[in-house]
């Protein structure tokens, strides 16, 4: 039976994987101005807006409507379902999923308890599973394993976001301008944390490379993925240069993508972002 991989509007792919999903937005919302994550508005839009506007945007969840439409044309198509969302813990997003798939059959949800480009890894890791020939089954427990041993971690060029959506004090985000402060952020089970902080950007990525250390190294033989969040990819270029030793044991190229808004509404523009499975 053939497989058909479903994720939400969260999840950041490579263009030539993004092909081979189906995607669920999310709702974007900039005060009374509501967009289908994806569909309405795209990532330069959405950076664009996130500066140019004083509105704090907001998501919300898919309805369980949405995904239950997506079931219905895979059973017509006799077709499993694996389903990849973004952390229970961030959005209820699972929930929608779960909900929709009662009375499913051959319909697997996975919390995948990251997001962005966490999921992104993921995601084409169900795709490898699915060409070597795995049912959706096995490929759903497989990926509840491995979905532990994702590192998501990224470096903030700016504290303005994580002051606006109320992760930091105003206090704390001015004095960290002054200083520029670049704090680092990671997923840890399925939620938002912050690392540490450095002093501006070269001990920023200094930081990147000492967390993927501590995590044992990247295990190159499954699916790494790069992202930076706003216009320019000027900082994610910096960085990759900065820390080209680490990826150079394993890989000619360094893959990346645009982050969207899941992590851009508290990251704001300028981040820097890894994903990718330990040893």
């Amino acid at each position: 039976m053939k497989t058909r991989i479903i994720v939400d509007s969260t999840t950041d792919l490579l263009p030539e994987i993004k092909e081979k999903v189906t995607v669920i937005p999310l709702t974007i919302y900039f005060g009374d101005e509501e967009y289908k994550d994806g569909i309405t508005i795209d990532h330069k839009m959405f950076y664009e807006k996130l500066v140019e506007t004083d509105v704090h945007p907001t998501t919300s969840q898919p309805s369980p409507v949405l995904f239950a439409l997506e079931y219905e044309k895979a059973k017509e198509a006799k077709e499993s379902v694996i389903v990849i969302t973004v952390s229970s813990k961030l959005s209820g997003t699972y929930q929608s999923a779960k909900i929709a798939a009662e009375g499913y059959e051959n319909v697997y949800v996975v919390d995948s308890k990251s997001v962005a480009i966490g999921g992104g890894i993921l995601t084409e890791l169900a795709l490898k599973y699915i060409e070597e020939g795995m049912e959706a089954k096995e490929i759903a427990e497989k990926l509840e394993e491995e979905k532990e041993k994702i590192v998501l971690v990224a470096l903030v060029d700016t504290l303005e976001y994580l002051k606006k959506g109320g992760r930091i004090s105003k206090t704390v985000a001015f004095a960290g301008s002054l200083l520029n402060i670049k704090p680092v952020i990671a997923l840890e089970d399925g939620e938002i944390k912050m690392l540490g902080k450095a002093r501006g950007s070269k001990m920023g990525n200094n930081l990147l490379v000492e967390e993927i250390n501590k995590a044992g190294g990247v295990d190159f033989n499954k699916p790494l993925l790069l992202g930076y969040t706003g216009m320019s990819d000027f900082m994610l270029i910096k960085y990759v240069e900065d820390s080209r030793h680490v990826w150079e044991k394993g890989r000619t190229d360094v893959p990346y993508t645009t982050i969207g808004s899941a992590i851009g509404v508290h990251a704001g523009p300028g981040a820097v972002a890894v994903a990718f499975f330990k040893n």
